[in-house]
Order: structure tokens, then sequence, then C-alpha cells
């Protein structure tokens, strides 16, 4: 049987990720240091015959003897990121390196969860593989964005120089069902506000973008590439573009007994205005696209955490 070590698997995409890889009969490692991720999102696999969980922070090495490497590990929303800049980096850094390692020895193909935030606040729109990106390595977002331009520049050495097998998905907005309720990104922040009443806080004009890909279709899209034999990177995400303030009154109207209103802030140092991915590589070469519309998305995002919040009508 296959042996497939998923890196921050008690995440939010990597929850998603080791369900579905359990459900196609594989032996699924998952190993997690618990910043970020949450033990309630393994605990239905806690007892499954082909499931592991083992409490690791990638920073230090670990000897494993698995098939596939999906090197999901790392802090990803600004609020939690930007807690201790440089452990961030060191994961990105030492981490990816410690995989990139493990993958060598035991010649397993290894796959990073890279980000859009390689490509910084974009003058190129919508962004392709091929743009280089507009970081500002010393900003407040730098340990992140830069973490990750380098641990795609460690996964192209390994492959060029030991023969790695490797893989770069460059991960666009995602949201759904697991996520943390306090991770201050916008999906997540504005129904948590929406549920408890408070106006929901839109930073600059509202008129900034993003393109929303539910987790299901994200997943489907790192495992393409996994059995691909593409290196990448491959951008993953939905090409549908929504501004800020767009997406406010789609999660108002969802959630219609809410008191809440808009509330406007200063846009924060570094905040992209407009991010939409190219994903014709990922149509070409994987024949995938997402296919979850966002409004049935969002509908089960609310669910999800009317339950988490305990603010089900009546309740």
């Amino acid at each position: 049987m296959r042996s497939v070590l998923v890196t921050g698997g008690a995440g939010f995409i990597g929850s998603h990720l080791v369900e579905t890889l359990l459900a196609r009969d594989v032996e699924v490692l998952c190993l997690d240091n618990f910043f970020t991720g949450s033990k309630e999102n393994v605990l239905p696999f806690v007892g499954h015959p082909h499931f592991e969980l083992i409490r690791h922070d990638v920073v230090e090495p670990i000897l494993l003897e698995v098939d596939q490497i999906y090197h999901l590990a790392c802090p990803a929303s600004p609020i939690h990121y930007q807690n201790n800049p440089i452990k961030t980096l060191k994961t990105s850094v030492l981490g990816t390196l410690n995989m990139l390692g493990l993958a060598k020895r035991v010649k397993a193909r290894i796959l990073l969860a890279s980000t859009s935030e390689v490509y910084g606040d974009p003058e190129l729109h919508p962004q392709p593989e091929t743009y280089f990106g507009n970081v500002n390595p010393v900003g407040p977002r730098a340990c992140y964005d830069e973490g990750k331009r380098a641990a795609e520049t460690l996964m192209v050495g390994y492959r060029d120089y030991n023969g790695v097998n490797v893989a770069i998905a460059r991960i666009f907005n995602t949201y759904g069902p697991r996520m943390l309720p306090n991770d201050g990104r916008v999906v997540s922040n504005f129904i948590c506000q929406a549920l408890r009443g408070e106006d929901l806080t839109i930073y600059g004009t509202g008129s900034q973008t993003r393109s929303f890909c539910y987790v299901s279709d994200l997943v489907d899209g790192l495992v393409r590439l996994m059995e691909s034999s593409e290196s990448g990177p491959v951008n993953l995400g939905n090409p549908h573009e929504v501004t800020v303030e767009e997406l406010a009154h789609m999660v108002l109207r969802m959630i219609p007994e809410t008191k809440s209103g808009l509330a406007y802030r200063p846009l924060p140092m570094d905040d992209p205005t407009r991010r939409r991915p190219d994903i014709s590589r990922a149509r070409n070469l994987l024949g995938w696209g997402p296919t979850v519309p966002l409004e049935t998305g969002l509908e089960a995002t609310v669910v999800y955490f009317r339950k988490q919040l305990g603010s089900q009508r009546g309740a």
C-alpha cells in the first residue's frame, strides 16, 4: 500500500486532503505541530486503520519511509504568520529543506504548497506562473511571501541538482469548513462577524478584488498535480473575481437575521489590490478547473461556522 505524508495535515486544507487520501485507500501519515492546526480537524480519522498522527515541527528533521510528501506545513494567514515572522520564515525554509532531504533519501515525490503571495501586489493581471511578482522583501508580509519564494527555489534546486521528483502548487485564496474563526482571512472574518452581529470589517474601499476557491476544488487540484509528472509551478485557484465589498453583501444575504453593517478601516501595508489566477496551465496539464460556485461554497461555510459558534437559531 502506498504511504503518503501530509505535513500540516491537521490544518484547514491539510485535513481535507487527508480525508480525500484516506478515501483513496492509501496509508496517510499526518504530521503537525498544532500551531495553527487543530486536533478537532483530524479526530474523525483517529482509529482509521490507514491513518497515523505524528506531532512534530518540520523545522526539525524526521526519518520516515513514504512514497509521496504533500508539504503544507506553514501558517498561512497574516495574523498567524506575522505573530512570529522568524518562525514563519524558518518553517518555510528549514521545513522545506528537511522535507526535500527526506524525499531525496527515500526517493519520494514531494509537492510544495506554495502561494499566490509569491506574486506580491501584482502589476500583471491575472497572474500567470511566468510572472515574477512584486514583493516587498522588508514589508510585514515578507516573512511569508519571501519564505515561500525561497521554498520554491529550494524545490527547483533539489530537482535540478539532486534529481528529486518535485511539484510546486501556487495556491490562491481558499475557503470552506475547518477554517479557523480567528485567522483574519476575509471569508471567515465576514461570516463570523455576521453571525455575531458585528459590523463586517472592510479594509480600504472594498474595491480590491479576490478570487475564492472552495477547498474541495483545491484538494482535487493538489492530488491531480501530485499524480502527474509536472513539476510546476502550477496556479490552483478560482479565476472568478469579486470585490471584497461584493463578498460582504453576499455574506449578509446568507445570514438574514444579522444586524451587521459594514465598517471601513485603513488598508494594511502591502495588501494586494487585485488577485486572480491564470489557470491555463492547470487546465491544460492537469485537466483541472474549479466546479463549486462561490454561493454554494459560502453556504456550506456558513453552516460550518454556525455550528462552531453555536449561532444557530434557537441555540
